[in-house]
């Protein structure tokens, strides 16, 4: 069997991978274990959160799925920090998960140029420094110039209950065991790592009575930009509700520490610092006398409820003791136990930023063999992957998107500089753009160029464009509307807003600026703002707002730009490089930076070792190849 690109693995990263490369005209494969898990939730039943959103939005708006099927599948909508500022709101959704995976898989099912299929790959094939196909388990042999790896946790997967453990990527899927060795003998070095998932339980036997509902929004705003049902929201909403473990709670936990596989042993891979479990929570915050659970019931028509903050690891026993002396858990019944899963995953500093290696033509990685965490941080690095194997195919230039364009950017190149040496997770505190990176604005910074790429559609790009002329009219709109000094309008300003009296007439912009004003204020005072659709005008609010932040930070953008982009030549010899410390030079060799944006953003590098390093690239372009900027087009 011949195609131009396979996709190995069907989660969230393989998903966007295949749509990618198939929607750009690629013959592409999906090849997976089990083709009724493609695009199965494995763990929380929710798409987005804090940062996550962003990267919803951006893969929206570029063209990607995810946010689609969030919003065809979605059961409570939640815009979290919403009382804040906007580089820091993000919108989070709870999923039915059958109908999650559902709809992915019916999605796929659809899409020219894509073939699905079952099994697991032995070997990835490599002639002449690049892939040339694959290689299954039992004997089918593909043809291709292009291979992803999205193998999730399944690369020598095992799962852990207290003693017991067992091969596994998650419960109830047996792991890839063949592919890590494969990978070793080409060359890669592997780590481990470990995540967990918490107990599900039996809604039934829960006692809601003494649990505090949290509903969702009562205004929800769907995470994609052009996805437009009859109905909206598509599917009934519900509450999620709140409970806490207490002093008992812990007192048992703390009694069982030994018999966790993380503190016996048993577990070598490092978990994720900032999603604990609760074995961690109770040893490494003693100061507390309570822990947040969030239950979450994963469909409208199952039973399973997702008990989110007590991800576990310990023996089923234990599990039961610790849950029933929770209030409102007292009876619960367990549908599925809580279980830590340790796999392989590579060094990302061996990949370009176009999430290919630099060693094998035509090999790409993308999601939790990367090294990170969720189901987003995959599915964005699936898109961009699936994007450049498929531009690779037709010999155009790459697609790369800047920690100043998108938080996908920042996530791409905190990997390729830094690796992970516990799974990453994206956080508004790693943009430092963040105000420029907001959720509101990912089709206003993205959808021209997934337009170009030809991943959006040209029903999606017209709404893009009329958008677009909404928030032009809005801008005019506010213009020409003034508010005057007359005496029942500073009456009311005083009234309503309290504020003091108007001396001057002030223009709307003005006002705007103002904490006080929204769009709305502006409308009650007699500004025919209702026509502007809702998008529109909430941006032109925030651009007004926060028109003096975003400038500055424009210009200080303006002013990094000069050498963010200048390609370090691959023959640079570091022998040759004055001012440049062994460890420098052994962290350099381990990441091979591909510019001196990402020189700057190595661990270990200091400030005089980049100025270094600038100055001799300067005086040597003579005998090296010209320092270029690299094409982000």
């Amino acid at each position: 069997m011949k195609f131009d690109v396979v996709i190995i693995g069907g989660g969230h990263a393989g998903v966007e991978a295949a749509h990618a490369s198939a929607k750009l005209g690629c013959k592409t494969a999906l090849i997976t274990l089990d083709e009724t898990r493609i695009g199965f939730m494995s763990c929380n039943p929710a798409i987005g959160g804090l940062a996550k959103g962003q990267l919803v939005k951006e893969i929206d708006a570029l063209g990607g799925v995810m946010g689609v099927i969030t919003d065809q599948t979605a059961i409570q909508y939640r815009r979290l920090n919403a009382s804040k500022g906007p580089a820091v709101r993000s919108s989070r959704a709870q999923c039915d998960k059958n109908r999650y995976a559902q709809a992915a898989q019916k999605f796929l099912r659809n899409i020219p140029n894509l073939s699905i299929l079952c099994g697991e790959i032995a070997e990835i094939e490599v002639e002449n420094g690049r892939v040339c196909g694959l290689q299954t388990t039992d004997g089918l042999h593909l043809e291709c110039r292009a291979a992803l790896v999205t193998a999730g946790t399944f690369l020598k997967g095992v799962m852990f209950t207290g003693f017991e453990k067992s091969e596994g990527g998650r419960a109830g899927d047996r792991a890839a065991g063949v592919l890590s060795e494969n990978l070793r003998r080409l060359g890669f070095q592997l780590g481990r790592l470990k995540t967990g998932t918490p107990p599900r339980l039996k809604k039934s036997s829960i006692d809601y009575s003494q649990l505090t509902p949290q509903p969702g929004d009562e205004q929800p705003v769907p995470f994609s930009f052009y996805f437009r049902p009859e109905r909206f929201p598509v599917l009934p909403q519900i509450d999620c509700h709140i409970t806490y473990t207490n002093e008992k709670t812990h007192r048992i936990i703390e009694a069982n520490f030994g018999k966790s596989p993380m503190y016996t042993g048993l577990i070598e891979g490092v978990g994720p610092r900032y999603c604990p479990s609760i074995e961690d929570k109770v040893k490494r915050f003693t100061h507390r006398s309570r822990h947040q659970i969030f239950l979450e019931t994963e469909g409208l028509d199952i039973e399973d409820v997702y008990a989110n903050g007590i991800s576990t690891s310990l023996p089923r026993e234990v599990q039961d003791e610790f849950v029933h002396s929770i209030t409102g858990l007292e009876h619960a019944e367990f549908v599925r136990y809580g279980y830590a899963v340790e796999y392989d995953c590579i060094d990302a500093r061996v990949l370009k930023s176009t999430l290919e290696s630099k060693d094998i033509n035509g090999l790409f990685f993308a999601g939790q063999v990367n090294g990170t965490s969720g189901y987003e941080e995959a599915a964005a690095q699936g898109l961009i992957a699936g994007l450049n194997a498929a531009l690779q195919i037709y010999n155009k230039e790459p697609f790369v998107i800047e920690r100043s364009q998108g938080y996908m950017g920042v996530l791409i190149d905190d990997l390729v500089t830094k690796g992970a040496d516990e799974p990453y997770r994206m956080f508004t505190s790693r943009a430092e753009h963040r105000l420029l990176l907001r959720e509101d604005n990912a089709d206003l910074r993205l959808s021209e160029r997934g337009h170009a790429l030809g991943l959006l559609s040209e029903d999606s790009y017209r709404m893009f464009l009329a958008k677009g002329e909404a928030i032009a009219a809005a801008r005019t709109l506010l213009s020409g509307f003034f508010l005057y000094p007359t005496e029942e309008t500073n009456q009311r300003l005083a009234k309503e807003l309290g504020l003091g009296a108007l001396k001057d007439r002030a223009g709307a912009d003005a006002l705007l600026r103002r904490p006080e004003f929204s769009w709305k204020t502006l409308c009650t005072f007699g500004m025919t703002g209702e026509v502007i659709p809702c998008d529109a005008a909430e941006q032109v609010e925030i651009q007004i707002k926060y028109e003096g932040y975003i400038r500055r930070e424009m210009e200080l953008l303006s002013g990094m730009a000069k050498y963010e982009l200048l390609r370090i030549p691959s023959e640079l010899d570091l022998e040759k490089v004055p001012g440049l410390s062994n460890e420098v030079k052994s962290r350099f060799r381990a990441s091979r930076p591909e510019t001196i944006g990402q020189v700057s953003r190595m661990r270990g590098v200091t400030p005089a070792a980049v100025a270094n390093l600038l100055i001799f690239l300067k005086m040597n372009t003579g005998s090296l190849n010209r320092v270029v900027e690299v094409s982000r087009d």
